[in-house]
């Protein structure tokens, strides 16, 4: 298919490339690490290979997340910020940016998005999960009430908010204790994503503020496939839900949330996400450079989809999403 657009999509700056190092294997590192810095060369190459007419990018993980000093996350996020919003100069049509956000400090945060959209031209945000404080084994999540001013301004910018894993801390990580293949894309990412999805969703956040739209990658870290049992597990007993929101967690998945297939390239799956959020709210990524655009693209353009859905998923519900000319 031409024109696909990509919207989880990473690059990385000097400071925060290192995030990015053991994930693969040692004799891996460094192709990635000069895929990652890459913008304007061997990335375009890849794209027009695959007829990717577009990505959005987005700086890697956990980088701003991971910094527990607050003045330094706000740092490096404007610098990233800065680096990013001049690359998408150079070649606007073929990339648009998703900001790195410090919400270490919500009020931060708001200010930081609010620049990158208004004087920048960026077209969302990306956030690497939940961020740390000063005190050590710090994680603080993004329902918490000092963060629905954040919300408040997400939503009058009407910009989008891609919710982007990290895996847990280690003192949160003992379930996989001697089990290191488990952490990381293989699971951890999927299982600390989707509780910090369900938690927003729970806390009422979607009912004060209703037009947010957020983005989950990997075919929605999950949830999809788990939607009825959320809702209805114990169904014979009839009791209503005990969390704050007014609704089921399958409304806010269907109003309130977007899907990619970044690095997960399945056509069962997909169908699978298609039946239970339909096709106006999933969208085409690949996950590049942690996976490869060869993968993804010719997975996509060959999955027995009707070519509808292709077009929507492929190009035009991002079109829609980003407001993309």
């Amino acid at each position: 298919m031409q024109g696909k657009i990509g919207l989880e999509e990473h690059f990385a700056i000097e400071d925060t490339i290192e995030d990015s190092n053991g994930f693969l294997d040692p004799g891996i590192w460094p192709e990635l690490k000069s895929r990652l810095l890459d913008v304007q060369g061997k990335r375009i190459g890849f794209m027009d290979q695959y007829e990717v007419e577009m990505m959005i990018l987005s700086l890697n993980a956990p980088a701003i997340q991971a910094i527990s000093d607050t003045a330094r996350a706000t740092e490096i996020a404007i610098k990233s910020n800065d680096i990013l919003a001049e690359e998408v100069a150079k070649n606007p049509k073929r990339f648009q940016a998703l900001a790195a956000l410090p919400m270490q400090d919500p009020e931060a945060a708001a200010l930081e998005l609010q620049r990158c959209v208004k004087d920048l031209g960026f077209v969302g945000a990306l956030v690497n999960g939940f961020s740390e404080l000063e005190e050590e084994n710090s994680a603080v999540y993004y329902d918490l009430k000092q963060y629905w001013p954040f919300w408040k301004v997400v939503e009058e910018l009407d910009v989008p908010f891609y919710l982007h894993p990290r895996n847990p801390l280690p003192i949160d990580s003992r379930i996989y204790d001697g089990h290191p293949w488990l952490m990381g894309p293989t699971w951890a990412f999927a299982q600390e994503t989707a509780v910090h999805a369900l938690r927003l969703i729970c806390s009422g956040l979607f009912d004060e503020y209703p037009k947010i739209q957020i983005i989950l990658g990997h075919m929605g870290e999950g949830i999809p496939f788990n939607l009825w049992r959320i809702d209805n597990r114990n169904g014979w007993v009839k009791a209503p839900p005990t969390y704050p929101a007014k609704r089921l967690v399958a409304d806010y998945i269907q109003e309130n949330f977007h899907i990619t297939t970044s690095g997960n390239f399945r056509t069962q799956t997909l169908i699978d996400t298609l039946l239970e959020v339909g096709a106006d709210r999933i969208l085409f990524s690949t996950d590049y450079p942690f996976e490869g655009v060869e993968d993804a693209a010719l997975w996509f353009d060959d999955a027995s989809i009707s070519e509808a859905d292709r077009l929507k998923i492929g190009r035009t519900n991002a079109q829609k999403l980003f407001k993309l000319d």
